[in-house]
């Protein structure tokens, strides 16, 4: 599917930390790791800069959309289906207040699914916009994102 441009849309730096959730591990060294949607928000966050390519899921090729959440998802050793439909379907939907690192954000434009991004925290979410464009990190409350969102999914169990 041809995911509709996300032009004039407003993007920001990424914080350094923006993807970081830490969650505190049993064993004795007592150092902060990162649950999976933590993992998977740092594993697209470190893909900023890479180019947009339709159908693209990977660094070397480029992304769009769907392919880089499915990139970002099987790193972290979580598939997830490919399609930015096939996301959208399996997500099991949310308020974006209850939005945390690694949740999907569904944008529409006109009257079909269009995009999708991966949510970083703080109201940052990371995207492949558009053709001739980067991967990058914009706001989620930003009057243009606000106007497309349709819904925020969540792929991962509780717990992870």
């Amino acid at each position: 599917m041809a995911l509709a441009a996300c032009a004039g849309a407003p993007q920001v730096e990424r914080p350094a930390s923006a993807a970081l959730v830490a969650v505190p591990r049993a064993d004795a060294d007592r150092h902060p790791v990162l649950n999976l949607g933590g993992a998977v928000a740092e594993l697209a966050a470190d893909m900023v800069g890479a180019r947009y390519r339709l159908g693209g899921t990977n660094p070397v090729q480029g992304f769009d959309g769907s392919g880089l959440a499915f990139y970002a998802y099987d790193q972290a050793g979580y598939p997830i289906p490919r399609t930015s439909e096939d996301q959208f379907r399996a997500a099991h939907k949310i308020a974006l207040a209850d939005a945390t690192a690694g949740d999907l954000v569904f944008f529409q434009d006109q009257a079909k699914l269009s995009h999708v991004g991966i949510y970083l925290g703080d109201g940052l979410f990371v995207h492949a916009p558009e053709n001739g464009r980067q991967v990058s990190v914009a706001r989620i409350d930003a009057p243009y994102y606000q106007e497309q969102l349709i819904a925020v999914g969540r792929l991962l169990p509780p717990g992870l």
